[in-house]
């Protein structure tokens, strides 16, 4: 194999984990460690450069860091189901416990660029836009339908999981820069915004429209029969609060859950949640299934709507075929009835989240922007550039409903794509990361991070006592880590960005790091293609998603592997070593956002 490039800046970058994973590219072990210190506005504020809603995806983020995150992979007998470090929960912790960050965020200044950009849509992607795009003068105008600015964050995600207070702040981080927000303001034609003369328009809508089901009974029941989003936002405006006692919601998506959760605080006392597809393959994250099953919602799958039964006007209940699922050659699903009879379900309303779609009846179809067979835009998805090259897209309205931390590094593409494009420059020429690695030294065996390994299981997170938290749909429900807890969590974290650094010609192959290292990932050994190789190591190494760390050819003909996968960051082979062959560096990632540093050098 040819020698790792370490100066190569996605190579330790792959290395962490969850940073890897995480859209938005955010420096997880490093806001950690900056919990494990106390210093919670500085992990607040480099989660902010990166993710900008910190307290709200503290609660709400799909959290991608953690399946990734390395912890999981490596406690092999420590409890039957290895969990990863509580990564979204000690973002919460930092939003929580930090002091007055306004005077660290920047200021947009007196004198603009004289370049204008319409936001259409205050959802995440957009206030990404402006948050970007405001401290290097550029006049920014939101519109948005609602007379609150937020988007989804305000409208579809329930007050028990994320208090308006949190949406109110950091939101208002965002306003108080000074966007001109146009409230309550619908755009009806992109065209006429276009005339308007904007140097560019980003559009963050949103997937704003529910799917529907079209079965018997439909319209005759449609009283009592509501679209999932719609009903959500109902109720986080007030509008709706109340329910029937016996409900079912259609759907296995988060916004199910929320639904079915929603509806026991508004006076459902019989809530199911009944899906045609497997319990595994539900679209909802576990921890939300799990929480909505804690509040005693069960969840019934391999059902397929079949009718809405009614009486009178009046929706009495529905009707299931029950099926299961049966799987061809090369492994593609299909749901076919498993011939038992059909089962029936007493209800008096029905709330439908079988998924979201996008609307875009403002958009002429000859203002230059081209739509597929779905009536999707067609958006690069590396510059979020529509056909119109005034045009970009982002989060939702881009490709479609996927969750908050995507639409925040949709955010920060197209700022970039904007601030090149105003500067006449190509878009398609991508700025490179900058990367840091420095030696964690302060001693001979000591280093400047914790390298003890904690035991602990993950933690978990305190609830509100059920007894209240049923009745009042404002009462947050989960109670967020106390400083204590977070501190043990985060001992739980290996700072997977503190890399261990090979130096080949320093090596006097005595194995001393072979001997010593717990998880057997080191090797020296003949060199060969790296499938032969990665089955020769001390411990094979089969996850092929993860680089092996290669070294060039020793003193004997002999090169080191190791395999990154499972390594701990322990630092147990830099203390062994007796020449300093390998050493302990902190990787720092700098993502260039829009600004000086996106653009090419004059």
């Amino acid at each position: 194999m040819k020698p790792t490039d370490i100066a190569v800046p996605d190579y330790f970058h792959k290395v962490v984990d969850c940073q890897w994973a995480c859209p938005a590219h955010t420096p997880v072990p490093e806001y950690i460690r900056m919990i494990a210190a106390g210093r919670h506005s500085d992990a607040y504020m480099i989660n902010w450069e990166s993710n900008v809603f910190p307290g709200i995806l503290g609660r709400t983020c799909d959290r991608p860091c953690e399946p990734a995150c390395r912890r999981g992979r490596v406690e092999e007998s420590n409890g039957e189901k290895p969990e990863p470090v509580a990564i979204c929960r000690l973002k919460r912790v930092a939003a929580d416990n930090k002091d007055d960050i306004r005077p660290r965020l920047p200021k947009a200044p007196e004198k603009k660029n004289g370049k204008r950009i319409a936001c259409i849509g205050a959802g995440p992607a957009s206030l990404t836009v402006a948050r970007d795009l405001l401290p290097l003068g550029y006049h920014v105008v939101v519109y948005d339908s609602d007379a609150r600015a937020g988007g989804m964050i305000r409208t579809q995600i329930p007050r028990f999981r994320l208090p308006e207070s949190v949406i109110d702040e950091e939101v208002g981080y965002v306003l108080d820069m000074g966007v001109e927000v146009r409230l309550g303001r619908r755009v009806d034609s992109m065209k006429s915004l276009l005339a308007e003369g904007y140097d560019a328009i980003f559009v963050g809508t949103g997937a704003p429209r529910g799917r529907d089901v079209d079965i018997s009974g439909r319209k005759e029941a449609a009283k009592n029969i509501h679209i999932g989003i719609d009903w959500l936002a109902s109720v986080s405006f007030g509008h709706t609060d109340k329910i029937g006692k016996r409900v079912i919601v259609l759907g296995g998506g988060n916004t199910a859950m929320d639904c079915c959760r929603t509806s026991r605080r508004l006076g459902g006392e019989e809530v199911k949640v009944i899906v045609r597809s497997g319990f595994e393959e539900m679209k909802a994250s576990p921890w939300e299934k799990e929480d909505a099953m804690h509040e005693g919602i069960p969840i019934l799958n391999y059902l397929v709507p079949k009718c809405f039964e009614h009486r009178n006007g009046r929706l009495t209940g529905m009707t299931f075929e029950k099926v299961k699922a049966v799987y061809d050659d090369v492994g593609r699903r299909k749901l076919v009835p498993t011939g038992e009879p059909d089962q029936h379900f007493d209800c008096d309303d029905v709330l439908i989240a079988v998924g979201q779609a996008n609307a875009f009846p403002w958009i002429e179809r000859d203002a230059g922007i081209e739509f597929d067979r779905s009536g999707m835009p067609v958006v690069d998805k590396a510059t979020m550039q529509s056909t119109h090259s005034r045009v970009f897209f982002g989060g939702d309205a881009a490709f479609g409903p996927k969750n908050i931390i995507w639409a925040v590094a949709h955010g920060h593409d197209a700022a970039i794509s904007i601030d090149k494009a105003c500067n006449g420059e190509d878009i398609r020429v991508r700025p490179a990361p900058t990367v840091n690695l420095i030696s964690q030294k302060m001693g001979i065996h000591e280093w400047s991070y914790d390298n003890d390994i904690s035991n602990q299981l993950r933690h978990r997170v305190p609830l509100k006592d059920q007894t209240i938290a049923l009745k009042n749909i404002k009462v947050e429900v989960e109670l967020g880590f106390d400083q204590k807890t977070a501190y043990a969590e985060a001992q739980r974290c290996l700072n997977c960005d503190v890399q261990t650094v090979f130096t080949a010609p320093q090596c006097i192959e005595c194995d001393a790091c072979v001997d010593i290292c717990p998880m057997d990932c080191i090797t020296f050994s003949a060199d060969g293609e790296e499938r032969d190789l990665r089955g020769r190591l001390n411990a094979p190494a089969g996850n092929l998603s993860q680089d092996l760390y290669v070294s060039a050819a020793l003193k004997t003909g002999r090169i080191m592997a190791k395999d990154e996968d499972v390594c701990l960051h322990c630092g147990l082979c830099a203390e062994r070593c007796p020449t300093g062959a390998w050493d302990m560096r902190k990787f720092l990632l700098n993502m260039t956002n829009a600004g000086p540093g996106c653009r090419n050098p004059r």
